[in-house]
């Protein structure tokens, strides 16, 4: 293809397709509205459906449906859509249903702004279903990014069978620009690790492995489903032992394996003793920000873009910071992960700048928190 002059949105959408989605349904809502156009434009050619729903609860619930039918299967929306599909991203953590959920955030609360960009939904996409159970979400900065990792949320979906969310936001999935796709990182395509052989136990895992194989529902073999509380064998459970067995493995799965999929950018200076932790499309201030410091004031300090923000890259965080006298969190909100930064340099000093007005952070509001020390 060459070169492509295209919004966020849109490489989401190569990213899914090339990752082998062939479901998408969503219902529209600024500024994840354009995802839903993009997916008219280029699934059906690739064999694929597309469908809007009459609200993000149907366009959810047909996600699941179809993925749990052998489909890779995608939703989209923006933080007032995806308070309502809570349920459901709770039906796909339980009933083990892989599913990649692309949140555009928008400044909130509520309605909140449709045209304006924000991060304010970083901690919902983590505990906005029921049980406090894991999930995994990845932050794109750019369209590069948002191909790669929507590809890698597939990929992810489908090795856990677990929801995926695409944190983008309204400046990352609105904005165009150039994506080489003669260059751009294009994930290799894993599929879900299909029963084989023996009698078919709906839940019930190899031994020294936490994900269990799948069989659609709607085949030869009977396949049970259910979003309540329920043991190997796929029936409604109130034992302890079985309970509790459930939910540590579905822990388990995806906090073990986090360094697996912890992905990032670290740019580290010599002699820098401040880390600038960022993420999504403030990654690009902070970058500009770095090298005016290193360039026109002679003050190095180090960068780390975040990718993985869930489960929390832990590793990561402690690498970077070693050897730091401050950390500084930048965020479009008021304050939402630099709690779990906060968390695990607990030893170390760790600032926060942020602001939620709709508006962008500039590379001089970086540039001036650095400098207040």
């Amino acid at each position: 293809m060459g070169l492509l002059f295209i919004d966020g949105n849109q490489a989401v959408a190569m990213g899914a397709t090339h990752a082998g989605c062939r479901f998408f349904a969503a219902y529209p809502i600024t500024p994840a509205s354009t995802l839903l156009e993009a997916m008219l434009e280029i699934l059906p050619a690739a064999g694929g459906v597309v469908l809007q729903g009459e609200d993000e609860i149907a366009s959810i619930g047909y996600c699941l449906g179809a993925s749990m039918a052998g489909l890779k299967a995608m939703t989209a929306t923006s933080g007032p859509g995806l308070s309502l599909c809570s349920e459901n991203i709770s039906f796909a953590i339980a009933g083990e249903i892989p599913l990649v959920i692309v949140d555009v955030m928008r400044q909130g609360p509520s309605t909140g702004s449709a045209t304006r960009g924000a991060d304010g939904d970083i901690q919902f996409m983590r505990w906005g279903s029921s049980g406090g159970l894991p999930v995994i979400v990845l932050a794109p900065t750019d369209v590069s990014d948002c191909f790669t990792l929507t590809a890698n949320g597939f990929n992810l979906a489908e090795k856990f069978r677990c929801p995926v969310f695409i944190a983008s936001n309204k400046e990352i999935g609105m904005t165009r620009e150039t994506l080489d796709m003669e260059t751009v990182e294009k994930p290799e395509v894993i599929d879900r690790a299909p029963h084989t052989s023996g009698q078919f136990v709906p839940f019930q895992v190899k031994a020294g492995e936490d994900v269990p194989p799948f069989l659609p529902i709607g085949g030869p073999i009977p396949v049970r489903q259910t979003s309540s509380t329920h043991g190997p064998d796929g029936y409604i459970t109130t034992k302890p032992f079985e309970i509790q067995a459930s939910v540590e493995r579905l822990q388990r799965k995806i906090e073990a394996s986090v360094s697996s999929f912890s992905y990032f950018d670290l740019e580290k200076m010599e002699g820098a003793r401040i880390l600038i932790v960022v993420y999504g499309v403030t990654a690009r201030a902070a970058r500009a920000a770095a090298a005016e410091l290193l360039r026109d004031l002679q003050t190095p300090v180090s960068l780390l873009v975040l990718k993985t923000l869930w489960p929390v890259p832990e590793e990561v965080l402690r690498v970077a910071a070693e050897g730091m006298e401050r950390v500084l969190v930048v965020e479009m909100n008021l304050g939402q992960y630099v709690h779990e930064v906060r968390r695990v340099l607990a030893k170390q000093r760790v600032d926060f700048y942020g602001k939620m007005s709709g508006q962008l952070i500039s590379p001089k509001e970086i540039i001036e928190e650095v400098q207040r020390g």
